[in-house]
C-alpha cells in the first residue's frame, strides 16, 4: 500500500490544505462551549441581553467561517482523493495492458474488474476520509480534553478518567469487528461471483433447467453473507448503548461535581456546561474515529490488492531495441518449440518445428485440446515459448518491440469479440484511418457487405457484446476488422466455425484473391475449411502428427485421415 503514495505526488498542496482547513473547523468548535458558558455566566446572569446578542453573533460567525473550512477542506480532500485515485486507475490500466495471456489466465478477468472498480472506490472513500477526519477526530478529543483542563483541573479529571475506558470499549469493539468484516466481504464476494456466473450462463442455465439447483446455491451463499453481516452487526451494535452509559455516568459524576464546586463557589454553571459539552464533543469524535479506522482498514486491504497486480512483472519483456531485418522468403519459423502454461503439470506443446513462405496459407487441424490455438498464440507472442524460438522474418519475436510485432500480425480469435458502437467504429480498430471504401472491400471479402448494407449499412449501431448480431454476423464483421489491417500475417483460430459451409468456402476464395497477399494461418477443426491450404499441419495431444498437403496426408497421417472420413464418408461406404 505504501508504494502507492507516489501517485500524490501531484496532490501534496492538496493533501496539507484538506487536513489543516478541517484543523481550523475543529479549532473553531473547541470554542463553542467557551462561548455558551460566557452567555450562562455573564450574560443570563446579569440579564444582559446586548452582551447576550454579541456571543449569539459570534457563535453565528463561528458557525459561517466554519462551514466555508469544511467546505474547503472538502474540496481539497476531495480534490486529493479523485486526482490520486485517477492516475492509479491509469497506471493500473496501462499495467494490464502489458500483461501477456499468461498473467491474464493466472489473475482472471473478473478479479481485475474487481480491482479496477469497487477496490478503485473503496481505496477513494479511505483517501477522502483520511484526508478530512484522520487528525480532525483525535485533535478534538485531546484538544476537549485540555479545554476542560483550563476551565477546571479537578473536575477534568473525570475526563481522565472516562476518555481511556471509552477508547478501549471503542477501539475494542473495533479491533474484534474488523476479522469479522473481512469475513463479510469474502461471503459478498461468493455472492457476486455466483450473481456473475448466473447472469453470464443464463442460457445454459435454462437450456439445462437447472434454474433451481442455481437460486438454491445463491440463497445458501446469501444466507451465509446474511448470517456474518447479522453477527458482525450485533456487534458493533454494542458501541453504541455501551458508550452512552459509560459518557452518561461520566456526565452525572461531571455534573455532581460540578454542583458541588458550583455550591461552594469555585466554578460556574456555565463551566459546567461547557464541561459537559466538551464531554460529548470526546464521545461523537471517539466513534467517527472507530468508524473511520474500519474504513481506512478496508481502504487498505483494497489498496494492497491494488498494488499486487500492479507488482505482477509481465511476462513478454520489451527488448528496447528496434531489431535489424533480415531479407529472407521464410516468414515465420518454429525451432524446437515447447510451451507449458503457468502452474500446468505438462507441456501443451511439443517439439513443434516448421517453416512457412511468404504468401502461403498454412491449415492447421486436430481434435480440441490439441494444441492449435496454442501454436498460433506464440506467434504473435501472446504466450511466450518455454523452450524453443518463434521466429518472424528470421528474428526471436521476443527481439521484437511488442508494437511493432503486432502490426506486421492480425489475429481473428476463436470468441468474436465486437465492441458497442457502429460498423464503422468496429472495423476501424484495424485501421483508424480506413475510409468507407475500404472498409466495404473488407467486409466484402469478409462476406458481410450485404449483411451489413441489409441493417442500415456503416452507421448500423451494434450494442454491447454484439447482442444484435448472430454468430456468424460477428464472426464475419470480427474477419473484416483483421483484413482491414492489411497484414503481412493474417491468423484465423477457428474464427469460420459458425459460418455454413458454402459462406466459408467463399471467404476462403476471396482471401486467395486479394490483392494484398498475407501469410495466413487457418485453425479449424473442419478439414473442408483447410483442404487446399499450401501446407496442413495436423496436431495430436500437442505434437506435430503430420504435415503437407491433403493427398498427401490422406495417405501418411492417420489422425488426418480419420477426421476427414468422420467428416465426409458416408457410412457402409
Amino acid at each position: 500500500m505504501t508504494k502507492l503514495f507516489v501517485y500524490f505526488k501531484d496532490y501534496t498542496k492538496e493533501s496539507i490544505l484538506g487536513p489543516l482547513f478541517k484543523l481550523l473547523e475543529a479549532t473553531l468548535e473547541l470554542f463553542v462551549p467557551l462561548v455558551i458558558a460566557a452567555i450562562i455566566d455573564t450574560g443570563i446572569k446579569n440579564g444582559d441581553k446586548s452582551f447576550i446578542f454579541r456571543m449569539c453573533l459570534v457563535l453565528i460567525v463561528f458557525g459561517v467561517v466554519g462551514l466555508v473550512f469544511s467546505i474547503t477542506a472538502q474540496y481539497y480532500a476531495a480534490t486529493a482523493a479523485v486526482g490520486f485515485t485517477k492516475k492509479l486507475k491509469q497506471k493500473l490500466f496501462s499495467h494490464i495492458q502489458s500483461f501477456s495471456f499468461t498473467e491474464l489466465d493466472t489473475i482472471g478477468t473478473s478479479t481485475l474488474i474487481t480491482r479496477m472498480t469497487s477496490d478503485m472506490n473503496q481505496l477513494q472513500t479511505g483517501v477522502n476520509l483520511s484526508l478530512r477526519l484522520l487528525l480532525r477526530s483525535p485533535f478534538v478529543v485531546f484538544g476537549a480534553m485540555i479545554m476542560a483542563f483550563t476551565i477546571n483541573v479537578k473536575a477534568a479529571l473525570v475526563f481522565l478518567a472516562a476518555i481511556p475506558i471509552l477508547s478501549v470499549v471503542v477501539f475494542g469493539i473495533m479491533i474484534w469487528c474488523i476479522p469479522l468484516y473481512r469475513k463479510v466481504q469474502e461471503k459478498l464476494d461468493k455472492v457476486l461471483g455466483i450473481t456473475r456466473e448466473n447472469l453470464t450462463g443464463v442460457r445454459v442455465i435454462r437450456a439445462f433447467s437447472i434454474e433451481e439447483n442455481e437460486i438454491k446455491d445463491f440463497k445458501e451463499k446469501n444466507e451465509e453473507l446474511t448470517k456474518m453481516q447479522k453477527h458482525v452487526g450485533r456487534i458493533s451494535s454494542l458501541m453504541n448503548p455501551v458508550t452512552y452509559v459509560i459518557i452518561n455516568l461520566a456526565v452525572i459524576a461531571l455534573v455532581y461535581t460540578g454542583a458541588i464546586k458550583v455550591e461552594a463557589g469555585i466554578i460556574t454553571q456555565g463551566a459546567v456546561v461547557a464541561l459537559y459539552n466538551y464531554m460529548s464533543q470526546i464521545l461523537v469524535e471517539l466513534i467517527k474515529l472507530a468508524n473511520l479506522i474500519i474504513n481506512i482498514t478496508k481502504s487498505v486491504a483494497c489498496g494492497n490488492r491494488i498494488q499486487a497486480v500492479l507488482e505482477v512483472e509481465p511476462g513478454i519483456k520489451e527488448s528496447g531495441k528496434t531489431p535489424e531485418m533480415i531479407n529472407t522468403d521464410i516468414i515465420v519459423e518454429f525451432k524446437d518449440v515447447y510451451l507449458r502454461y503457468k502452474n500446468a503439470g505438462d507441456d501443451s506443446l511439443s517439439d513443434i518445428s516448421f517453416k512457412v513462405k511468404r504468401g502461403e496459407t498454412i491449415g492447421i487441424i486436430g481434435g480440441t485440446g490439441s494444441g492449435k490455438s496454442s501454436l498460433v498464440n506464440l506467434i504473435p507472442g501472446f504466450y511466450d515459448a518455454t523452450h524453443g524460438a518463434v521466429l518472424i522474418d528470421g528474428i526471436n519475436v521476443k527481439e521484437y518491440p511488442v508494437e511493432q510485432l503486432r502490426k506486421k500480425i492480425a489475429v481473428v480469435p476463436q470468441k468474436a469479440v465486437v465492441f458497442k458502437g457502429t460498423v464503422r467504429d468496429n472495423i476501424r480498430w484495424g485501421n483508424n484511418n480506413a475510409s468507407d471504401e475500404e472498409i466495404y472491400e473488407a467486409l466484402a471479402i469478409a462476406q458481410a457487405k450485404e449483411m451489413i448494407e441489409s441493417k442500415g449499412g456503416l452507421d448500423f449501431e451494434i450494442e454491447q457484446g454484439g447482442r444484435n448480431l448472430s454468430g456468424g454476423q460477428k464472426q464475419r464483421l470480427t474477419i473484416a476488422r483483421a483484413l482491414i489491417k492489411k497484414p503481412e500475417i493474417l491468423i484465423l483460430d477457428d474464427s469460420a466455425s459458425a459460418l455454413d459451409y458454402a459462406t466459408d468456402a467463399a471467404l476462403r476464395k476471396s482471401i486467395r484473391e486479394m490483392q494484398h497477399k498475407p501469410t495466413v494461418f487457418v485453425v479449424s477443426q473442419r478439414t473442408s475449411s483447410i483442404q487446399y491450404a499450401d501446407n496442413i499441419i495436423v496436431m495430436d495431444d500437442g505434437k506435430i502428427a503430420g504435415t503437407g498437403k491433403h493427398e498427401v496426408l490422406m495417405q501418411s497421417c492417420q489422425v488426418y485421415r480419420e477426421t476427414y472420413d468422420s467428416q465426409f464418408k458416408k457410412e457402409g461406404a
